[in-house]
C-alpha cells in the first residue's frame, strides 16, 4: 500500500472511527486543506470543529474501507459507515489529492445511503476489492472517459454503451437497477431521460477499477436538481463488467467552495 493511501485511510479510521479528529488532520494534511464535503469548511479548524460533535453524537462507528487504490498524486476510497449500532448506514466516497510528501491537500467526497439489496441481490458495496492489471490503467481509464462522454454525458448516444460495457457480465450494485447491460440500456436510452451528465470533474484509477466525480443534472420536468456524481467501474479485457455509484444533491450554498 501506498504512503498516500494509507494516510487517506488513516485520516478516516484514526480521526472519525477512532475518535481522534484534530490528532489525525494535523498528522495527515499538508500546508493546506481545501474541503469540498458538504457542510465542512477548509482546513484542520473545519474539520475538527465537524467531527468533533460528530464523534460526540455518535459513540459507535464502525466505519469500514471497502476500495480504495491511488492514481499519480491522487487516491480514491470507498468506505461502509454503520453509526450506531444500524441507526444510520452510510456509503462515502472519497477523492484525495495530495503534495509531494504525501500528505492531503484537498478532499471531495460524496455521501449516500447503504442500500443491502439491489433488484438482482447485491448490496452496495459487495464485489471484489483486489486491484489486478495494473499494466492496463490507463486504458482502462480512457475506456471509462469514454463512456462517459459518449453515451451518459448530455447528448451522448446510449447506442455506444456496448463498446464499453460486457454484454456477457454487468454487475449492478444501484439499488434500484438490475445486472446487466440491457438493463441500464434501457433506462439510459429513456426519451428525455432525467438524469444527464455534464463534465467529468475527476478520473482516477488503477489497474481493474476507475472512479469518477461528474457534475450531473436531474431534470424530469418537475424538478430540476444538480448533483455530486460518483461511480466506480471494474474492468476485465477491455469492457466494463461491474459498477458502483452515489450520488448527493448539490447545496446552493455552502460553508466551503463547494461540491466541485
Amino acid at each position: 500500500m501506498g504512503k498516500k493511501l494509507e494516510n487517506a485511510k488513516s485520516l478516516y479510521l484514526e480521526g472519525i472511527r477512532d475518535g481522534n479528529a484534530r490528532e489525525a488532520v494535523t498528522k495527515y494534511t499538508g500546508e493546506r486543506y481545501t474541503q469540498h464535503s458538504t457542510g465542512v469548511r477548509d482546513g484542520v479548524e473545519g474539520f475538527v470543529e465537524f467531527f468533533e460533535p460528530f464523534i460526540a453524537r455518535n459513540p459507535s462507528r464502525d466505519i469500514r474501507i471497502v476500495r480504495g487504490f491511488e492514481d499519480g498524486q491522487y487516491v480514491f476510497l470507498q468506505a461502509y459507515q454503520n453509526i450506531n449500532n444500524g441507526e444510520a448506514q452510510w456509503v462515502t466516497t472519497d477523492f484525495f489529492d495530495t503534495d509531494k510528501n504525501d500528505k492531503i491537500l484537498e478532499h471531495w467526497d460524496v455521501i449516500a445511503p447503504y442500500s443491502d439489496s439491489t433488484p438482482s441481490g447485491h448490496t452496495s458495496v459487495d464485489g471484489p476489492t483486489e486491484v489486478t492489471d495494473l499494466d492496463k490503467t490507463e486504458a482502462n481509464k480512457e475506456i471509462v472517459r469514454n463512456l462517459i462522454r459518449d453515451g451518459l454525458m448530455r447528448g451522448g448516444n446510449p447506442d455506444n454503451l456496448p463498446k464499453y460495457i460486457s454484454s456477457e457480465k454487468y454487475i449492478q450494485h444501484n439499488k434500484e437497477v438490475a445486472d446487466g447491460l440491457e438493463s441500464f440500456q434501457k433506462l439510459a436510452s429513456l426519451p428525455n431521460r432525467p438524469l444527464n451528465y455534464e463534465e467529468i470533474v475527476l478520473l482516477v484509477g488503477q489497474g481493474n477499477f476507475v472512479a469518477t466525480l461528474c457534475k450531473a443534472n436531474w431534470n424530469d420536468g418537475t424538478t430540476n436538481q444538480d448533483y455530486a456524481q460518483v461511480d466506480i467501474f471494474r474492468l476485465e479485457n477491455g469492457r466494463v463488467v461491474e459498477h458502483w455509484d452515489n450520488v448527493e444533491p448539490v447545496p446552493e450554498n455552502d460553508v466551503n467552495s463547494g461540491k466541485f
